[in-house]
Order: structure tokens, then C-alpha cells, then sequence
């Protein structure tokens, strides 16, 4: 009886623990960030942890994930603030279909008129609003406002505007259908191979063995970190500013610097730490099996 009640308080005090954690990364997801230049025709416009990358080309501008709800005008603020105009976005895309990167894609594409155009595998995860989730589709706070996707984009497949190309890469696990995106910059003379990448980190409450609407997720997250592991990349961003450092290597001010985000080992190193964490958590749960 005794045993029961201390892990029962463990598990109320763990369970506390993650939600004043949500509670605080929750301020960060909607704390106003000033937008900045990071590389070539690439922007931050995001809030202080929600990246919200803003891709300019002569032939109109792309975005990609557009945070929480309340984001949305933000980031139509710091487009603005840079000198751009949110009209002429013409593609609305996303890393993946979480609300904290996708509830404000509504909302944008009623103000811009532009197509969304994601990954095949989460496109129903849009058009219900988080609901096709297979770990939060039955968390009311990780509904947002359904959209309608005007296209999808497979493994391997690319987005083009305006002279500027984004490769698509399939890494599903955290969602099915997780897409990191790369592109090659030019600038001062050298050319910059650029990773958006969506890092596969595991939420709490997924079971790496198999979820019930997602048997195969243990054999997509090991895909997934063998394709990372093996990409070349020079400069790494991601789906959120905690994830590649940003906060460390970019201070509001300060001058542009093309070189401020190279960070290949960076790169590696993070992809590792996650595989680790992946590994040590599908040992665990087999061996409670």
C-alpha cells in the first residue's frame, strides 16, 4: 500500500512537473521575437521559440510553419517590419502538422490568398485540425482551425519559386508525415547548404513499440535518424529556436553575419542526443514487455 501511494506522488509530482514545463515553453511559443536576417533570401520571423522562416524571391515569398493562433499577426508584423509584405506569400508550408507550427496556417491563408502545400502524410492532420493526430488528437488544446490543403509533397520532392528550390525530406515519427527542407544559399561568393530540419524528438505519451494509430512509428523514427545522420548541411535551423541554439548564437542587434548558423557538428550532435533518447526509451519499454 505504502509502495502504491509513493508512486502515485511520483507520478502527480512528474506529471506537475511537465505542465508547469508546457506551462513556461508555452510563454516562448507567443513571447513577440524581432524579426532578423539569417542567410540569403532567408528571415526569422517567428516568436522567441516558434521558428516562422520567411523565403523571399522575385516571383513572391514562401513560409514556413506559422505557429500558435495568436502568432499568425505577429509574424504579419515582422514580415512588415522587415520591409516585405505579407500579400505576396504564395506558399504556406509546414515541418509538421502540430498546432504549435500549424494553427496559425489558417488564418494566413485567408489574409494572403496562397497555397498550402505539405507533406502527403499530414495533410489530414491539417483538414481535421489536429484531430488525425495519433498522440494529441484527442487533446482539445491541440485543436486549431482546419485548412484546406491545395497540394501535397512526397520524400524527395520540391518546392520551387522564384528561382529559389526547396527539397522536401521525409522523416516521419514525431508525426507521420515530419518534413525537414533544405536549399542551397549563395552568398559572398560561397554556396551554403541550408537545413530547416524538423528534429525527431518523442513526446510524452508515445510509446515507441507501436500507437495504436501508428503501429509503425519505432521503424520511422530509425529511418528518420539514419536519413539525418547522413545529410550534409552547412547551416542548421529548426522547427524551434531551443533546437539549434538560436538564442546563443543570435542576440537582437546584432550586425548580419552569414556564418552565424553554420553549424554542421551542431547538426550531428543534436540528431545523435535524440537517437539516444530514442534508443534508451525502446529499450525500456521492451523490457517491460
Amino acid at each position: 500500500m505504502l509502495s502504491r501511494l509513493i508512486g502515485l506522488l511520483v507520478l502527480a509530482g512528474i506529471t506537475l512537473g511537465l505542465a508547469q514545463n508546457a506551462a513556461a515553453q508555452n510563454e516562448d511559443w507567443t513571447r513577440p521575437f524581432p524579426p532578423f536576417h539569417i542567410i540569403g533570401n532567408i528571415y526569422w520571423v517567428g516568436s522567441y521559440d516558434l521558428s516562422t522562416y520567411l523565403i523571399v524571391t522575385p516571383q513572391g515569398n514562401i513560409l514556413i510553419n506559422t505557429g500558435v493562433g495568436d502568432t499568425a499577426q505577429q509574424i504579419k508584423a515582422s514580415v512588415e517590419k522587415l520591409g516585405f509584405k505579407i500579400a505576396d506569400t504564395k506558399i504556406l508550408t509546414a515541418t509538421h502538422g502540430h498546432y504549435d507550427h500549424v494553427a496559425g496556417i489558417a488564418e494566413l491563408k485567408k489574409m494572403t490568398g496562397a497555397k498550402v502545400i505539405v507533406s502527403e502524410a499530414d495533410k489530414e492532420l491539417l483538414e481535421t485540425g489536429g484531430k488525425a493526430d495519433f498522440r494529441f488528437g484527442d487533446t482539445p488544446g491541440a485543436r486549431f482551425d482546419p485548412v484546406k490543403v491545395d497540394q501535397t509533397f512526397k520524400d524527395g520532392e520540391k518546392l520551387s519559386l522564384g528561382g529559389t528550390e526547396l527539397t522536401a525530406h521525409h522523416h516521419p515519427g514525431h508525426t507521420k508525415g515530419a518534413t525537414s527542407f533544405t536549399m542551397n544559399v549563395q552568398e559572398g561568393g560561397k554556396t551554403y547548404r541550408v537545413i530547416i530540419a524538423n528534429m525527431p524528438s518523442i513526446n510524452p505519451g508515445v510509446t515507441v513499440t507501436g500507437m495504436p494509430k501508428y503501429p509503425e512509428i519505432g521503424k520511422d523514427y530509425a529511418r528518420t535518424f539514419l536519413a539525418q545522420k547522413d545529410m550534409k548541411v552547412d547551416v542548421f535551423l529548426a522547427s524551434h529556436a531551443s533546437q539549434f541554439r538560436m538564442h546563443e548564437k543570435y542576440k537582437p542587434g546584432d550586425p548580419y553575419n552569414p556564418e552565424r548558423f553554420v553549424d554542421s557538428s551542431g547538426y550531428l550532435a543534436s540528431v545523435q542526443r535524440l537517437e539516444k533518447a530514442y534508443l534508451d526509451q525502446l529499450a525500456q519499454e521492451k523490457a517491460r514487455k
